[in-house]
């Protein structure tokens, strides 16, 4: 019965999207709803996200290193600040990503977003079957912490100041999704069991390694049950800004997801995560040193999930 309480406009709206599918003929699609969490919190994190201690500064000798040691003594070559990022699926149907390529000449897959149907709840499992075309595209990332095939675009972090000019953004460009962790929300739509269509999905996405160690592979799976989120912990290369020459002051690290709006969602309302942070160079510098031996101190002043805006004038 649940399958049949989704909303005509929304599937109206969607079927004027997406290419030919059963779904589209009825015009009921269940839309997917991406949450940007807070920002520095672990993935599910459901408390006061001020409490969320997932972020730190790490200076690193090697400004190269996407993933460099954190050194405490010695020359520094550059300042990161580091945090989890992480992305739920509050909506009424899963995320799902479809990559396709002809063969290994061609050194992209071509990426389609498919919709589980409201009338009879099939989630299409194929690249051919997946409903609408996405100007985004699915590439191998060859490094040792990750090879496997990741999808372009999918959140993007800044470092903002507080009147919303942007003095840093983020180097990391790909994301493998699946399902890493269950939300605490009540929704009506979370897979209840493996043996429906979207159960049979959250099974495939809660292993899904996105073809791991298969660069040869000519299609890829990514996505997000509801209920579920996908979460990159400050540890992995590229969760970072890099700080190394921002002035002290207070600032934003934004983070959003589907920022360019290449996945159809049921709301980009909750697209956007904030934290304010206090940044002071050693000494009462206004600019950091020109040969750096001391990070800076950095302080979380607020977090402020659901918003590209936490820093005030005031602070």
């Amino acid at each position: 019965m649940r399958r049949h309480v989704a909303l005509v406009v929304t599937g109206v709206l969607v079927a004027a999207l997406v290419g030919p599918s059963h779904a589209q003929a009825v015009g009921l699609v269940l839309l997917p709803d991406l949450r940007q969490a807070p920002v520095g919190c672990a993935g599910g994190f459901a408390g006061d996200p001020a409490g969320c201690v997932d972020w730190d500064v790490c200076p690193v000798a090697d400004a190269a290193a996407p993933n460099g040691e954190c050194v405490a003594t010695g020359p520094i070559g550059a300042v990161r600040l580091r945090f989890t990022t992480s992305a739920d699926n509050v909506g009424d149907g899963p995320l799902l990503i479809h990559g396709s390529r002809r063969d290994t000449g061609q050194a992209r897959m071509t990426a389609r977003q498919a919709f589980q149907s409201a009338v009879d709840g099939s989630v299409p499992m194929t690249y051919e079957q997946a409903q609408q075309a996405i100007p985004t595209t699915l590439y191998y990332e060859p490094a040792a912490a990750h090879q496997h095939w990741h999808l372009l675009g999918f959140e993007h972090f800044q470092l903002r100041t507080r009147s919303g000019e942007t003095v840093v953004v983020d180097r990391k460009n790909g994301f493998c999704l699946g399902d890493r962790y269950p939300t605490a929300d009540r929704l009506p739509h979370r897979p209840a069991g493996e043996l429906s269509p979207e159960g049979r999905l959250a099974a495939l996405l809660r292993e899904n390694r996105c073809g791991h160690h298969a660069p040869e592979a000519l299609t890829a799976v990514q996505g997000i049950s509801v209920g579920y989120g996908d979460d990159y912990l400050h540890t992995v290369d590229f969760q970072w800004l890099d700080i190394t020459a921002v002035p002290s002051g207070v600032y934003d690290v934004v983070n959003v997801v589907n920022g360019d709006r290449t996945l159809t969602e049921k709301s980009y309302s909750n697209n956007a995560s904030s934290m304010a942070v206090s940044i002071r160079w050693p000494g009462g510098a206004t600019r950091p040193p020109a040969t750096i031996t001391q990070p800076p101190e950095v302080r979380m002043v607020r977090n402020c999930p659901g918003s590209a805006q936490c820093a005030t004038s005031r602070d």
